[in-house]
């Protein structure tokens, strides 16, 4: 009985060796569009956080802000999955009360303005399957112009007077989401 338990025991242990190899996992190349996060405050050492936006960073390359980010059409805000923002605690876009939770940001672009959509909407791929219905909070936010280039697409969180801006910036395009508390 012992010899066949150890034969048993060998013959799964060498199948297992031999299926481990055959079954190597393949990981993937670096995203040409990077995953990021911003949160505010943006200090690690801080723990009591306000707000975070988790997107991905689409670069130019050549190509116009236009092109990636057409004027007047719903978008993800970055690339890939749309970003998605969570609040901490509960704030407001505009009049409009967000509760804290989980939400994805879409954004419609513009040359004067870009209005800011905050979706209940969730783990969203681009903004293909992007509802109207879902909206928690709209905001028309204008449009600046920066000396500085942004090859990236880039957001950060800055303080503000009674709350925070989401400030998003590529090219030389600058946008300030309000958010208040």
């Amino acid at each position: 009985m012992k010899k066949s338990t150890f034969l048993t025991t060998a013959v799964c242990a060498f199948a297992m060796l031999l299926s481990a190899n055959a079954n190597a996992q393949k990981f993937s190349d670096l995203d040409k569009s990077p995953m990021d996060a911003a949160w505010f405050p943006n200090d690690y050492k801080e723990t009591n956080k306000t707000a975070r936006v988790i997107y991905s960073r689409p670069q130019l390359k050549g190509r116009s802000l236009n092109e990636l980010a057409p004027n007047g059409k719903v978008w993800r805000t970055g690339a890939n999955e749309a970003a998605e923002i969570s609040f901490y605690a509960d704030m407001y876009l505009g009049k409009t009360k967000i509760k804290a939770g989980t939400y994805t940001l879409y954004t419609i672009p513009g040359e004067k303005e870009w209005i800011a959509i905050i979706s209940k909407d969730r783990n969203a791929w681009g903004a293909y399957n992007y509802d109207a219905k879902n909206d928690v909070a709209r905001l028309s936010v204008p449009v600046t112009s920066a000396d500085d280039y942004l090859e990236a697409f880039s957001m950060v969180f800055t303080k503000a007077d009674n709350g925070i801006l989401l400030n998003i910036g590529w090219d030389k395009m600058r946008v300030a989401i309000p958010f208040t508390k």
